[in-house]
Order: structure tokens, then C-alpha cells, then sequence
């Protein structure tokens, strides 16, 4: 779908057309929302939901000039309708995955200043970037804050010293950014009687970050096609909370014992990674990709055992693409996957259950096709932009 307001302005390329005069005005009013993120793109530091989020709203008619941290300092204009500010920061790896970057409250009150957006909206919760939230709210800014988690509350690192310290900060500084916030966006649901508690029940509403789902599909299955090999695929970074090695452990049996199984971890690890090291013989470990969705296209049985975990981007994106998903039963897996209809849920850390699972699948090619479907039919109906779009639409309307 072509959105009016992206034909004039030329986001999408088509043949000339006369713009109604009525139109016209419309038009000339576009509004500046400036996205705090913690992250853009960067190999480690991927935030995939607010770059997603700022093509959707592009497609709204919305201008983004996005501020986060990132390895260096600089300012890249990607298009009349998007600016990106990034401010370098202190990076601490896996199991803290977290960036420090001194100054950028400040830096982000100096964009305000100069920019007077309509909407400030800050992506994720108890990242240091969310923290420019209270900054704001003392010089009179009331922003939005969007997040699929609450760190340190419903979300945890599997590591003690992290957990601790995110449940900590959660209580503290989280609490504060919350209670500043003129609307809290969740993108998938938060226990009630935790809301209540917070005192922010009156405020919240669930709105998911969707997917365009015009770009996945599904080749013919594997399995169909006799001798051909079953591709099962996990698609993120090789982190702890992951549970990438859950995943691993589950599937090596079933690969010995299956000849056809073809398994692969697609994402960015670090150099010498113990599970590379461990498991490279017989698992395929790709790196990187940016052509997921041909990677998708070609698999059969998506698996995403993550020990904690928000709304998936990458689980969408294999719904959308017609793949059995196997997701752990936590955080927004529950939301999206109806368990045992549009894929299967299993305890986080379980890799019998998760073995089960997979096994049913490679052993059941008519179930394996009928979850790809219906987890198809659930992203077209529930998650798709175009019924998210208009739900974002009446957010910024509205406050």
C-alpha cells in the first residue's frame, strides 16, 4: 500500500500525478518527531524496532530526526525525511550489552531547542538514552516512551550480577522515566497488577511495532519435496539471553539423527565465540546477513529460545514469511504465536521440549505447512503496518 502522503513527497517513485489543490495543505504540515533510540544499525548495536518504527512513521508523513549512541559521533542525513545523531559511547559487551555515552541528555535538549519537534518519543526502557527522559520533563517536555519490556521487572539478563543490577536501576531510574512519561507505548501486554503497582495502568496502551509483511513470503517447503534437505533457522545475535545454546544443544541430536536437517544461526557473533568454536562442524553459522528475507523464504522451522525477550522482530518477519515457528514462552512470544495453532511455545531453557517440538515438525511435513500459514494469517490480521499504522496515527493524534 502507497500511503498519499508518501506519493508527494516522493518517498515512493511512480508516475507524475496532479496533487488535489484540497491536499496540498495537508501536505505542506509535516510533523517533526524526534526518536531518542539507544541504538541504529551497527554490527553489535542493533536496535531493530526503532528503525522500523521510523520507516513506518515515514510512511505516515512524519519527519525523524533520530538521536542514539553508536562507536563514533556524527550526524548522517539519509533522506529529506530522516536525520540520525549519533553520540559515541562506552560500549560494555555481552551479558551487559550496555552503552554509556556522556552528555547526550544535553545533547538531546540542544536538538529540542533547535528542531521543536511535535512528538518526543524515547524507544526502550533503561537504556542510558532513556534516562534524557526526566531531562525533559524538568524543562516542561512530556515525551512518549515506548518499550517491549521492562528491564529488570518482566525482563532479565540469564547473568546473577546483571539481573541484580537491572533489577536495581529498574526500581530507581526506570521508575522515574515511567512516572515522567506522558504515555507509555508497550508493544506487547505487561502483567496489570505490575502496572497498578507502577502507577501507570491509566496511561499505557498496547500498540506492537507490526511488520510490513508485503516483503516475506515462503517458498515451496522443503519437506515436500522429498530428498530434499529441512532448513531450520535462528536469526539474531549469538548473546546469552539468546539462548543460542539451548537451541544448539537440541538440534544436534536431531541432526545425526535426521540426514535431511540443515540447521543455521544467522547473525553477528564475535570473533571466537565459544559456541562457533564448539558447534561449527555441524552447524552452519553465516555471520551477518542482510537478505533475511531470502533466508526466510527457504526455511522451514523457525526457532527463537530466548530466556527473556520482547516482540520479536525477527520472530514477525518468519511468521510473515510462512515458517513453523518454536519460540520459548515468554515476554511477546506468547503475545504473537497461539500456541499449538500458529506455532509451538515452550519453557525458556527446556531443550528436551524444545527437541520435541522440532521433532514433531520434521516428522509431521502437514503440520509443519499448516502453522507456516496460520502464522501467516496472524500477521496479516493482528501485526501487519497497515492496521498498525492507523493505531500509531491515533497516538500522535491524540496526545
Amino acid at each position: 500500500m502507497i500511503w498519499p502522503v508518501q506519493a508527494a513527497q516522493g518517498i515512493y517513485k511512480s508516475k507524475p500525478f496532479a496533487l488535489p489543490a484540497r491536499f496540498v495543505s495537508f501536505v505542506s504540515i509535516v510533523k517533526t518527531i524526534l526518536l531518542i533510540s539507544p541504538y541504529w544499525k551497527e554490527q553489535h548495536r542493533w536496535m531493530v524496532s526503532s528503525f522500523k518504527l521510523a520507516e513506518l512513521w515515514q510512511r505516515l508523513g512524519y519527519r525523524l530526526i533520530v538521536v542514539c549512541m553508536g562507536a563514533e559521533t556524527g550526524i548522517e542525513e539519509v533522506s529529506p525525511s530522516l536525520v540520525i545523531h549519533r553520540r559515541k559511547d562506552f560500549f560494555l559487551p555481552d551479558p551487559w550489552n550496555y552503552g554509556i555515552s556522556f552528555g547526550f541528555s544535553g545533547y538531546v535538549m540542544k536538538l529540542v531547542h533547535a528542531e521543536r519537534p511535535q512528538e518526543i518519543v524515547i524507544n526502550k526502557l533503561l537504556f542510558w538514552t532513556s534516562f534524557a527522559a526526566l531531562r525533559l520533563r524538568l524543562a516542561g517536555y512530556q515525551p512518549i516512551v515506548l518499550t517491549d519490556a521492562l528491564v529488570g521487572m518482566t525482563w532479565f539478563p540469564r547473568s546473577r550480577l546483571p539481573a541484580l543490577a537491572a533489577r536495581l536501576y529498574a526500581w530507581t531510574g526506570g521508575w522515574l522515566i515511567l512516572l515522567a512519561a506522558r504515555r507509555v507505548v508497550f508493544f506487547h501486554p505487561q502483567p496489570d497488577s505490575l502496572l497498578q503497582f507502577l502507577r501507570i495502568a491509566h496511561k499505557t496502551e498496547v500498540i506492537p511495532t507490526g511488520i510490513d509483511e508485503t516483503g516475506y513470503g515462503h517458498t515451496a517447503l522443503a519437506q515436500s519435496q522429498g530428498d530434499h534437505a529441512v532448513t531450520v533457522t535462528y536469526v539474531g545475535r549469538l548473546e546469552s539471553v539468546k539462548g543460542v545454546d539451548d537451541f544448539l544443544a537440541a538440534i544436534l541430536p536431531l541432526k545425526r539423527k535426521y540426514a535431511q536437517l540443515r540447521a543455521q544461526v544467522v547473525g553477528w557473533y564475535k570473533e571466537d565465540h565459544p559456541l562457533v568454536k564448539q558447534y561449527e562442524r555441524d552447524i552452519i553459522f553465516t555471520g551477518l546477513r542482510h537478505d533475511i528475507p531470502d533466508i526466510l523464504a527457504c526455511t522451514d522451522i523457525f526457532v527463537l529460545p530466548s530466556h527473556s525477550e520482547g516482540l520479536s522482530n525477527a520472530l514477525m518477519e518468519a511468521m510473515a514469511s510462512g515458517c513453523a515457528c518454536i519460540a520459548s514462552d515468554v515476554g511477546g512470544n506468547r503475545f504473537l504465536i497461539q500456541n499449538g495453532v500458529s506455532g509451538f511455545l515452550f519453557p525458556a531453557g527446556d531443550r528436551e521440549a524444545l527437541a520435541a517440538h522440532m521433532q514433531r515438525l520434521l516428522e509431521d511435513p502437514a503440520k509443519c505447512r499448516a502453522m507456516g500459514t496460520a502464522a501467516r494469517q496472524r500477521i496479516e490480521k493482528e501485526f501487519s503496518w497497515n492496521v498498525v499504522g492507523k493505531r500509531y496515527e491515533t497516538l500522535f493524534h491524540n496526545t
